[in-house]
């Protein structure tokens, strides 16, 4: 046996993903600030994506890989796919998180009675001591050390089936079930039982506000509404979970310092995302940007343009046909998207400027109503000066769900040894 102790000490955490950066970002985030990225291996929730399956992504993911055979039985094109079985290595500190980095080349397709498997079972690692100075100890002592319970962090809806199964695998007469607790982030409107923790902003509640009722048709309140109210192990956040702490921060200082040091002040970034369903802009919002950055560049030292995977091409050809030539401005090639952006931004406590958040509906304007009563974000209207600024308390919900999950793990008799 191990020391006391030891089979209740969480060491190795188990990401499930969609394929979407953006939420599987979040739950490296989550992983990052509980001190356990050294021992995680991600999974990945894989559903057809080519051709029809683009249209069909609202199927259960098990129903849409059986129409993906039927479909590819009648066209005879019938493969089976083959998974690697190689784990995927660690992110180091330094290194953005998402899945499509270079450092994660080998996600494993989930197996949830896999996972399972790998939650109950021990794993045993023997250490030998030479100690000729203590004479109590044998020249070959072994001392076992359990790796403990196992961490499971999900988002997206197409991760609630296998996180769910998970949890059904370990059914709680087994000892072993207490090693696996699950931690659903983003809302998934139902079956919160199956896992010991969710995560999600306040606005995935904004179904249950009178003004968010009066927006849903009745038909469709039972599917796109939570079933009940948040309980003691839903964990509230204002924006989305991230890797962009202080420590991240203070790495790509240094990383970026050369190319930065030398900028006059102040420094105005623009990050440029794309539309969505509930927040819609055009080529008009581009030229309106176009004209208010034109106002303000008597105030600015600098000007660094970035666009969103998402952002139109027509968007972007824009601005880089009005700034390409500045010498104010430069303009980068980098991803980031909607809410994950500004709560990126928001989590410096940098004054940041919204333009565009008259044209978003739903959770969405919650969400940026929500961040202009804090004070973070203020719109841009072009008669801005650059130079002023303003404070406000920054965004930490990634430390901050962190540490609801020390506690929740505390309140199963766990600890947390990273």
């Amino acid at each position: 046996m191990g020391p006391v102790g030891t089979c209740t000490a969480v060491r190795r955490a188990v990401v499930i993903g969609n394929g979407v950066a953006g939420a599987e970002n979040q739950c490296i985030g989550l992983v990052r600030a509980l001190g356990l990225s050294h021992r995680l291996t991600i999974y990945r929730v894989i559903r057809p994506r080519e051709g029809i399956h683009k249209w069909l992504h609202w199927l259960p993911v098990s129903l849409h890989k059986k129409v993906d055979y039927v479909i590819k039985r009648i066209h005879g094109n019938l493969r089976l796919p083959s998974i690697k079985s190689t784990r995927v290595i660690s992110l180091p500190a330094e290194e953005k998180g998402s899945p499509d980095n270079k450092g994660v080349s080998d996600i494993l397709e989930v197996d949830a009675k896999q996972i399972a498997t790998m939650a109950c079972e021990t794993f045993e690692k023997i250490y030998f001591f030479l100690r000729h100075h203590m004479s109590f100890l044998k020249e070959n002592m072994t001392e076992a050390i359990r790796d403990g319970p196992l961490l499971v962090v999900a988002s997206g809806w197409d991760t609630i089936s296998a996180t769910s199964s998970i949890k059904r695998l370990a059914p709680e007469k087994v000892f072993a079930i207490q090693l696996c607790p699950l931690l659903q982030i983003q809302h998934p409107r139902s079956q919160l039982n199956s896992f010991d923790l969710v995560i999600t902003p306040r606005h995935d509640y904004y179904p249950l506000t009178p003004q968010g009722q009066a927006q849903i048709p009745w038909f469709l309140r039972r599917w796109i509404t939570p079933h009940e109210p948040p309980d003691r192990h839903v964990v509230l956040t204002l924006g989305a979970l991230h890797q962009a702490d202080s420590t991240a921060l203070q790495l790509a200082s240094c990383a970026w310092h050369a190319e930065l040091a030398h900028l006059i002040e102040p420094l105005l970034v623009v990050n440029i995302g794309g539309p969505t369903s509930h927040c819609q802009y055009d080529v008009d919002l581009a030229k309106q940007l176009t004209a208010s950055l034109q106002n303000v560049l008597w105030s600015c030292g600098s000007v660094r343009i970035s666009f969103s995977r998402r952002t139109p091409e027509k968007v972007s050809n824009i601005l880089v046909k009005e700034f390409s030539n500045h010498h104010k401005v430069h303009i980068w090639d980098c991803k980031a998207d909607s809410v994950s952006m500004l709560s990126e931004a928001c989590s410096t406590g940098k004054p940041v400027y919204v333009i565009g958040a008259e044209r978003c509906t739903w959770k969405l304007a919650d969400f940026h109503k929500s961040l202009q009563e804090r004070g973070a974000v203020r719109p841009f209207t072009g008669e801005e000066d650059i130079s002023e600024s303003w404070s406000y308390p920054s965004l930490n919900d990634t430390a901050e769900a962190a540490c609801r999950v020390v506690e929740a793990l505390a309140e199963h008799g766990w600890t947390l040894q990273p």
